[in-house]
Order: structure tokens, then sequence, then C-alpha cells
């Protein structure tokens, strides 16, 4: 990245920010909960109370052959007009992949319809870079987007037959190309602050690769499919990272050309380090974790943590990455908490609200103690 890339900018240092969905039904008051507990990584909220703004249909808009009926999204290519449909799509990708002016108006813009989340947060960070976190006396350091990754959206979107997208070559060049130009509108749309942009792409679906579902997938041309979406959100002025929330094969995602690895760490956290030589080559080139160390997955867990048990629980796993590498160099806890984000280990949106404001409570504080005790 250049210079002037505000991304560029952008130093982790243990700073909290959260993954995407909260259980509430009113975007301001999801955002109030986000600038109260994360003000300086603010991100947008995805609420899983609108059926809009579901994985599939929120980043399949726009896209040719893409049907929406009776709470279904799937795709068609038999019908009389989806081939002109189709031209006139890649046209348009064309002619904004030339000239990134055209996309607001073009079909990869997210509409306010299907992320009304997005447009709330933009509006507030383009008011003040500060935004409410002026009130704790935080400036923002970055705004974090997020959408849904390649993968998932192929594998869970069906032909009328069951027959899976990812599978459809016409469809599937579609949609990556699709996504790679909502990625870099994205970051284009959240940049009005001035301050760096953090994308996620989500990819639950990843969890399943080496499976029996999965064995045909070719792990070289997901690759290239990642790092074109990766290269252009990049290329927008973009930080990327990649959301998994199980295990999945870490060693390709780490060989990706992604800035952030985002993981369920409470859960997962002995499935990443099993890959030491992968991950200390990805921290050497400035890589960046979003350690998911709060815990999401059940309530007994959220219960019974506190934010000085989690950072027992982080210094018990970064000691299995401090020391020197290969006899060169060395990481230390500052080191590697300049290059940590904090977070929850998915989203809260499927949580009881009591339940989710102390996953957030717990990122902030958990935060707070590691950045005061280690720089």
């Amino acid at each position: 990245m250049t210079q002037d890339n505000p991304s560029s900018r952008f130093q982790a240092n243990g700073l909290a920010t959260l993954i995407g969905s909260l259980p509430v039904t009113d975007h301001r008051e999801a955002l109030a909960l986000i600038f109260e507990h994360t003000p300086q990584v603010p991100l947008w909220p995805q609420l899983p109370s609108n059926p809009k703004e579901g994985m599939l249909s929120q980043f399949s808009e726009g896209m040719p052959g893409i049907v929406e009926e009776a709470g279904r999204t799937y795709f068609d290519i038999q019908t009389e007009t989806f081939a002109e449909e189709m031209l006139a799509y890649f046209e348009q990708y064309l002619a904004a992949l030339e000239d990134p002016s055209l996309l607001p108006d073009s079909p990869f813009a997210v509409s306010r319809d299907r992320a009304q989340g997005l447009f709330s947060l933009q509006e507030a960070v383009a008011v003040n870079s500060s935004a409410s976190g002026a009130a704790a006396g935080k400036a923002v350091a970055a705004v974090k987007g997020q959408m849904t990754g390649p993968f998932t959206l192929l594998t869970g979107l069906h032909d009328r037959e069951g027959r899976a997208a990812y599978y459809e070559p016409t469809i599937r060049e579609m949609v990556v190309k699709g996504l790679s130009l909502k990625a870099a509108w994205q970051v284009r749309f959240l940049a009005v602050s001035q301050a760096p942009v953090i994308l996620f792409i989500d990819e639950p679906a990843l969890a399943g690769l080496g499976s029996s579902a999965f064995l045909s997938v070719s792990l070289d041309e997901l690759g290239q499919e990642l790092n074109e979406i990766i290269g252009a959100a990049q290329a927008a002025g973009g930080l990327v990272g990649i959301h998994v929330c199980a295990n999945t094969d870490w060693e390709f995602l780490l060989s990706t050309s992604l800035d952030i690895v985002s993981f369920d760490a409470y859960g997962f956290f002995d499935k990443l380090v099993a890959c030491k030589d992968a991950l200390y080559a990805f921290l050497e080139r400035g890589g960046i974790i979003a350690w998911g160390i709060v815990p999401t997955s059940e309530k007994e867990y959220i219960e019974q943590e506190t934010a000085e048990s989690l950072l027992v629980r982080w210094e018990a796993q970064a000691a299995q990455l401090v020391g020197s590498v290969n006899g060169e160099g060395s990481w230390d806890y500052t080191a590697l908490l300049r290059q940590t984000l904090i977070t929850p280990s998915c989203g809260t949106g499927s949580l009881p609200l009591a339940h989710a404001k102390k996953v957030l409570a717990l990122t902030r504080d958990l935060s707070r103690l590691l950045r005061d005790k280690y720089l």
C-alpha cells in the first residue's frame, strides 16, 4: 500500500471491535451500543431480525439470475432474459473497473434497503471522524465494514433442483466479480471520515473445507477468487480480513493476501496455533490477528467469564507465540498486541440482548486491560 493510503496508518494495538450482527431491531439502538463499547473501531450493524439483511440477500442484490420469493433466495439461469441481463452486468462491471466513480450508481452498490446500518454508520462518521467516540475522549482509529464471502454465498445459493451455485461456472464468475466491486464500493463508501477502513469478508462456509461435501473444491481456484476480492478492496484503500467462526484450513487462508485473520480464539486457538510457521510469516509481513477471545457460542461461557479471566486466557494463548522465530527475531506480548484486535468470537445476533451486551462489555474491558498492561 502507498503511504498516502489511510489504511496504511492503522495500528491495531489491541483495540476492540465487533463482528457484524446484533440482536436488536433498531439501527440507531445498535449504533449506540457499538459506539458505547467500541468507539475507536466502530462497525455497521447487521440485524438478523430484518430478512433483507440475511447473508445471501444482502450481497446478492443486483446480480442477474438471483430470485427472491416467499422468503427464499435461489438462482435461475434458464429465463429468456438471463443472457441479456448477464451481458449488461459484465459491461457495467468493466466500466466500473475502469472508472470507480461509476460504482455508486451501479449494481455493485448496496442499497439502504438492504444495509441501513451501513448508511447509518457512514453518516455518523461523515459528520465528525470522532463521532460518538468523542464523548469518551477516543478518536476513531478505523471504520469497519463487512460482507458475505464468495464461498459462503456460492455454497448457500442453490437452483430449484438444489444444485449449489459454486458448481455453476456462469453464476460463480458473476458472484466473484460482483463481490469484488461491492467490496471496492464499500471501502470507498466508508472512507468519508478519512479514517482507515477495515473490511471483513465473512466466510462461515469455509469451516466445511476438507469435508466430504467439498472434496471437489480446488484450493488454488478458491484462493484466486478470494484474492480477487481482497485485491479489489485493497486497491480501493482498505485493509481486508476474513472471518471464520469455526475451524478451517488456516494454512490456506494465511497464504492468501489478506491483512487480518479473524477467528474464534475461545474455541479454536489450538487449531490456528498448529500452523505456527504460517502464522509467524503472516505476522512478519504485518498481518493482524482479530483475536476472537470473547465467547458467543454458549450462554454459560458468557456468564462465567470476566475481563480478568479472559486476560489470563489471552496471555496463556499468546505465550504459545512468544519467543524467537527459527532463531531469528522475537515476539513478546507487547509486539503481539500491537498486531492484535480484540473481538467477540462471532456476531451476537442470535443471543438474548442481555448476553449480547455482556459480550460487548467484555470485549471493551478486555481491550482496556490488555492495552493498560502491555502498551
